[in-house]
């Protein structure tokens, strides 16, 4: 299943209150994510449950996983509610297999831009997300597999902050864009004034973009005959 995005799909991960997550969907982000750690960000499923049963309509909920067995990944998600899952760290294709088939939706993190290619024939990922670090050079690194036109699926740019978000959506055909430690005060606190201005700099991008935009298939069958 796809998610559901007017324009850009624009992500805030890495929430662990209600009060910043509900701020960034006032502010125009149309995804949050929640991270169930080991991290500094991580939140506790309690917490998650009450922040994504206040959830506005048609806001994405994201439930990020590192290196997580893929039964805990499927009970957290479904008993919660999310909208999707994004997998991080070393998982085989046979264990992201068996989420996607338990889940909505399956955002995979890319460690190496090499590795986006290794997921194209995989049914179980709708989505890539690049880099998996949110270090800026790795963006820069992960530019040229994002400007592919072989790649098949859509791109969720990440490691960005308000200054470089403007160039990457302006020029790069992504499908959405994620924002991190680039919006923080300091790690699951995130900055009111930086995370308003990577929110509507997205925006202005996208509507100001210098490259085309593909149009991509609705259902995970579509995107593979």
């Amino acid at each position: 299943m796809l998610l559901d995005a007017e324009g850009l799909f624009i992500k805030v991960s890495g929430l662990t209150s209600e009060a910043d997550t509900l701020f960034a969907i006032a502010l125009g982000a149309n995804a949050v994510g929640f991270d169930f750690g080991p991290t500094p960000r991580q939140i506790s499923t309690t917490v998650a449950h009450d922040i994504v049963r206040r959830l506005p309509a048609g806001v994405a909920s994201v439930g990020i996983f590192h290196s997580e067995m893929p039964e805990r990944i499927v009970e957290i998600t479904n008993t919660l509610g999310l909208s999707a899952v994004q997998i991080e760290g070393a998982m085989s294709k046979t264990s992201i297999r068996y989420v996607a088939e338990r889940v909505n939706t399956v955002i995979r993190a890319v460690g190496r831009p090499e590795e986006a290619y290794e997921y194209e024939a995989d049914l179980g990922v709708d989505y890539l997300l690049m880099p998996e670090s949110d270090r800026h050079e790795d963006m820069i690194a992960s530019l040229s597999v994002i400007d592919d036109p072989l790649l098949l699926r859509p791109v969720i740019a990440a490691g960005l902050d308000p200054s470089s978000v403007v160039g990457l959506v302006q020029n790069y055909d992504v499908w959405g864009v994620d924002a991190l430690a680039g919006i923080e005060s300091e790690p699951g606190v995130k900055d009111p004034v930086k995370m308003g201005e990577f929110i509507a700099q997205a925006r202005w991008a996208y509507e100001n973009a210098t490259v085309a935009r593909r149009s991509w298939p609705a259902t995970r069958r579509e995107r593979n005959l």
